[in-house]
């Protein structure tokens, strides 16, 4: 094996494959050089010299037959007391109960045959000596320092001055931390800026107009214009609230549709508002228990999508050498946010029935609508303006020594429209300190990660992600065969109470793995494990539109984990407004900077166990329980979709195909020689495709760029089927056939080319289907 890995040769190394706790990871152990293992096994190199000649009687040849078995007989317990001495040792390092470090070393003899100078090899850091490394470097007073620098300014806009000035502080940063190498991307993408006058909504009755409110705040992407429609209050705004309202018989083809936040982003919500014949929407902010929330207009964004919505599906490095190309994600009608008092008062106008018990939110006098002899509506002027801006991604790169084309990447949203101290401040300080950490136990400490670990700060990540995206669009064809999995830190502490967690099945082993060996901020004596119960993979919150690990998920097919501290119930008030400024997230977290320091280790240790491990920490079978899961839901329609014709059995058995696949990875894993480089990086790759394999291949990037079947949008995804075959179980004249056959066939053809893919060689792929 030696051979391929470059190792020296003074010794040779061979891995353990699981530690005690659980955790995949592969210790190194030192054994003596081949040369010494020949005498020390009692095969003396002069040992032929002492033979008497070929001419012996019996007696003789007897005795030294018995000789050299003794001989023999003595090596054997020498080496197996010296192997159990080392097994003990190595056991107390899987443990974590005992010192590990073994350091490799040679005896060189001169020419006289006297021993000189020992001379030590390269030191080894063992998993459990390499996670005490980064909790005892990390600093809650770096982390505090960080996220001051975002003191005292007012706003730092994608492309602006302040957003600009940032970019430096970080890439001056970065490369104070003797990183290998650091760089900046620039993108000229178009985004929407406020008008010379303010937005305005009013109240219109009997000929007169009332302005309701005219916020400082605007939605980024809404068409600019005057729209006037009776108000019609929808809930979240999603499908099954529209279906509500449909079935009060309320009209809302020309209505302005009032929504409050959360549950979906208000790009989905304008959506769903547009589909039913709306003009325009508004929308306000969810209750909180801080009574000064009612008056925050929070900024936002309503393009269902990601990146730049003029360059969709293409890299915004320069658009003016191409002609704009519109999304169909932007919303084509007039959006705007407005605060909790202002909502409060319209609901005081409106004399309709009264809201549902569950969709009241604590406004007093909740209305659906207005009556039908009412007179009174809502009108609403928006002046937003477009914009070209230049935006700069800043990049730092720690290169990895065996493969540092194989990659974890690291990334914070560095703008906001206000102070942004939750929104970005805090994912900015983690990913610096992380940076500063990581360099530092490179650089003076030995650690010498196998694959490359790249820190990325993100511009114009308030209008959709669209720095990440761009990114994303503009390195297509080799990041998804490159980047193994990325860690997003935005909005990583926003209260304490809860943990908040969106990741790819793959990385569901690796952080629980995480979680039960970093510290509780909020109880010492014990670990953030404890605060999951055993079935915790069901709280796990899917990504959305708005969350910057969305598109390398969705649309790049790279592993992501985001985590984060947050209080249910009692949502952070400020985020997205002109008051998430310091002050008020320390107030609405006591220890704000304990839970950093937690976050920045759990994301700290994700990526250093991702590029210290010999294999890749991705768990296959995670992803059989997902089909698994998806098989039973698939169940109840059997009978539906038999009666017209077609069967779900091709489903089943792609399922079973994947199974397989597997199974067979894991075998060829647990059969292979993990010193062997060459084979090592062979699994790995195929490990690192399933989640590539996921995006259906049948689809153009362009017009469906998320393309994953569980986590993308569109007609192609498991979920949308599932939809189709809940609406013809209630109304079987509602569905299209054919669109059904072609979701089905899509469903099947992409598990079957991911089963196809895990396996790895054409020859040993199940055709059987």
């Amino acid at each position: 094996s030696s051979q391929f890995s470059g190792e020296p040769t003074s010794y040779t190394r061979f891995s353990i494959a699981r530690q005690t706790d659980g955790d995949n990871s592969h210790v190194e152990m030192n054994l003596a050089a081949d040369e010494e293992e020949g005498r020390e096994i009692g095969r003396p190199e002069h040992l032929h010299a002492s033979m008497p000649s070929p001419r012996r009687n019996g007696k003789n040849l007897c005795f030294v037959i018995m000789a050299a078995a003794l001989l023999l007989l003595i090596g054997f317990l020498i080496g197996y007391l010296s192997y159990r001495g080392r097994m003990q040792r190595v056991n107390r390092c899987l443990d974590g109960s005992g010192n590990c470090e073994m350091t490799p070393t040679a005896s060189y003899y001169s020419d006289d045959g006297t021993e000189e100078e020992e001379v030590r090899g390269p030191r080894i850091l063992y998993w459990p000596e390499l996670r005490k490394m980064l909790s005892s470097k990390l600093s809650t007073a770096c982390l505090e320092a960080n996220l001051r620098q975002r003191e005292g300014k007012n706003s730092f806009e994608a492309g602006k001055a302040e957003d600009e000035s940032t970019a430096s502080h970080i890439h001056d940063q970065f490369t104070s931390f003797r990183m290998d190498d650091v760089w900046n991307d620039e993108h000229y993408v178009r985004l929407q800026d406020k008008g010379s006058r303010r937005n305005q909504v009013f109240i219109i009755e009997d000929g007169q107009e009332e302005v309701l409110e005219s916020p400082d705040a605007y939605v980024a992407y809404s068409k600019s214009g005057t729209v006037t429609g009776k108000p019609v209050y929808v809930n979240y705004g999603r499908k099954e609230d529209f279906q509500e309202i449909r079935n009060l018989g309320v009209s809302m083809n020309g209505a302005i549709i009032i929504f409050r936040a959360g549950e979906i982003t208000l790009a989905e919500k304008v959506a769903n508002a547009r589909k039913e014949g709306a003009v325009g929407v508004l929308m306000y902010l969810g209750p909180s228990k801080d009574r000064k929330a009612d008056s925050y207009v929070p900024f936002a964004h309503a393009h269902l999508g990601t990146g730049d919505p003029f360059t969709p599906g293409f890299p915004s490095f320069n658009h003016t050498q191409f002609p704009p190309v519109e999304s169909s994600g932007l919303p084509q009608i007039p959006v705007q946010t407005i605060s909790r008092e202002a909502a409060a008062r319209l609901f005081g106008k409106m004399d309709g029935d009264k809201c549902l018990e569950e969709w009241r939110a604590e406004i007093m006098g909740c209305k659906v609508t207005v009556s039908g002899s009412s007179k009174m509506t809502v009108k609403l002027t928006v002046n937003n303006v477009m914009v070209d801006r230049k935006i700069l991604n800043i990049f730092g790169v720690i290169k990895g020594f065996e493969e540092p084309d194989r990659y974890v990447v690291l990334g914070a949203q560095r703008d906001s429209w206000g102070p942004g101290a939750a929104k970005a401040g805090v994912g900015t300080a983690i990913l610096l300190e992380l940076a500063r950490v990581i360099s530092d136990m490179v650089k003076n400490d030995d650690y010498k990660p196998r694959r490359s670990i790249i820190f990325a700060s993100w511009s114009a990540g308030e209008y959709g992600a669209v720095g990440a995206t761009e990114w994303l669009e503009g390195y297509s064809t080799t990041l998804h065969a490159k980047a193994f999995t990325y860690i997003n830190l935005d909005t990583a502490v926003l209260g304490s109470a809860d943990i908040k967690i969106s990741a790819s099945p793959l990385l569901y082993s690796l952080l629980e793995t995480t979680m039960k060996r970093v510290k509780d901020p909020a109880n010492d004596s014990r670990f953030l494990g404890s605060r999951f119960e055993s079935d915790w993979i069901k709280k796990v919150v899917p990504l959305d539109l708005d969350n910057a690990a969305f598109p390398f998920l969705a649309y790049s097919g790279i592993p992501v984990v985001s985590f984060g501290f947050y209080d249910e119930g009692d949502e952070y008030a400020f985020l997205g407004t002109t008051e998430d400024t310091l002050a008020n997230l320390k107030r609405k977290t006591v220890n704000l900077y304990p839970l950093m320091y937690t976050a920045a280790e759990v994301a700290g240790q994700i990526a250093l166990r991702m590029t210290h491990d010999h294999e890749l920490f991705l768990d296959l079978d995670r992803y059989s329980d997902e089909l698994l899961s998806f098989q039973e839901k698939l169940g109840h329609f059997s009978g539906k979709v038999k009666d017209l014709g077609l069967t779900l059995n091709w489903l089943y058995f792609v399922r079973g195909d994947f199974q397989r696949a597997a199974d067979a990875l894991r075998r060829d894993i647990e059969n292979s020689d993990r010193e062997n480089r060459i084979v090592r990086r062979a699994l790995n790759d195929r490990m690192m495709k399933v989640e590539h394999d996921f995006l259906s291949p049948y689809l153009s990037p362009k017009d469906a760029p998320f393309r994953h079947i569980f986590f993308g949008r569109g007609s192609h995804t498991l979920k949308s089927l599932l939809e189709n075959l809940e609406q013809l179980a209630a109304n079987k004249s509602s569905v299209d056939v054919n669109e059904l056959k072609e979701q089905m066939a899509l469903a099947t053809w992409t598990i079957k080319g991911a089963a196809n893919a895990l396996v790895g060689d054409i020859w040993n792929t199940d055709n059987k289907i």
